[in-house]
């Protein structure tokens, strides 16, 4: 065996050039400007309404009459503004209304919801398709166009200036949770309720022990969109439960509104009042709602 010496004898291969990164062109740059200071612009179309409103929950009306929305209040622990809202604006009653209307509304709603998607889905009848396309058509009509058959209804209910208008308005009204349970069930394979009646199951076993727990995203989704809903909606309380012992946040609000002008530091302050629930409770569950939105965009 023979090596190579000399000139001919192979050489280490040359170190590699280290690679320079393309510096961005000026287009490029322009592209990442635009886009940082458009998410700077939503930031602050987002935060300074909410600076305006926690400045003017600390100011006096005097101040409030003589200053600009962003000049700081003279005390900045001035907070008699939030006691006059709680109290004057039965802040108490008012969450308690509040509570018991979203529980009962969310719970009813899906409910209902899932189990006409799974009849909807499961089962063949007659007109089926109309009343789908019925269910289709009932959205597209705007609510206000029959709010005076919707009041003599309830009215001849005997549910006016009771807890219960709001409730049965919430709950006959979620067409759109309806269609976002039967998207979910869709996706349920039909071998599972076979399987289920060879067992012996009839349908409302299996709806409750196979079909309702794999609907776990779709509730989460549907919680969360109703109970933004119930806990914002002012219309419907204000309308079917005029009575001040029957007020909800958003009616208790109202009141600080007369015939001559607004309190606007007591507004204010109950305004941060009645966010301050709904801060808790999107930090404690912001994991489940980002899971409940992502897997009702993905069905």
């Amino acid at each position: 065996m023979t090596t190579t010496t000399g000139p001919t004898a192979a050489r280490p291969a040359p170190a590699a050039a280290p690679v320079r990164k393309a510096r961005p062109g000026p287009r490029s740059a322009l592209a990442t400007g635009l886009k940082y200071l458009s998410l700077v612009a939503a930031c602050g179309v987002v935060l300074i309404p909410m600076l305006v409103v926690v400045l003017t929950s600390l100011k006096t009306e005097r101040e409030v009459a003589t200053t600009g929305p962003l000049s700081l209040p003279h005390d900045l622990l001035n907070f008699a503004n939030y006691g006059t809202a709680f109290d004057q604006g039965r802040m108490l009653p008012a969450f308690a209304n509040t509570a018991f209307i979203l529980v009962v509304s969310t719970a009813g709603t899906v409910l209902i919801g899932s189990m006409a998607a799974y009849a909807l889905d499961r089962f063949e009848f007659r007109l089926k398709k109309l009343v789908l396309a019925l269910f289709l058509v009932a959205t597209l009509v705007p609510s206000v166009t029959t709010q005076v058959a919707t009041f003599q209804v309830v009215n001849d209910l005997g549910a006016f200036n009771t807890r219960w208008a709001p409730i049965l308005l919430y709950l006959g009204t979620d067409i759109v949770s309806i269609y976002i349970f039967l998207q979910f069930i869709r996706s349920i394979p039909i071998s599972l309720d076979e399987a289920a009646r060879l067992d012996g199951a009839n349908s409302f076993t299996i709806y409750r022990r196979i079909i309702l727990p794999m609907l776990k995203p779709a509730v989460a989704t549907v919680v969360i969109i109703k109970g933004i809903a119930v806990y914002n909606d002012f219309y419907v309380p204000f309308l079917y439960m005029p009575s001040s012992d029957l007020g909800t946040i958003s009616t208790s609000l109202f009141r600080f509104k007369g015939p001559f002008g607004a309190h606007w530091e007591v507004i204010s302050a109950g305004s941060i009042l009645v966010i301050i629930p709904t801060l808790v409770v999107f930090l404690a569950l912001q994991r489940f709602i980002y899971n409940g939105f992502a897997a009702g965009s993905t069905k």
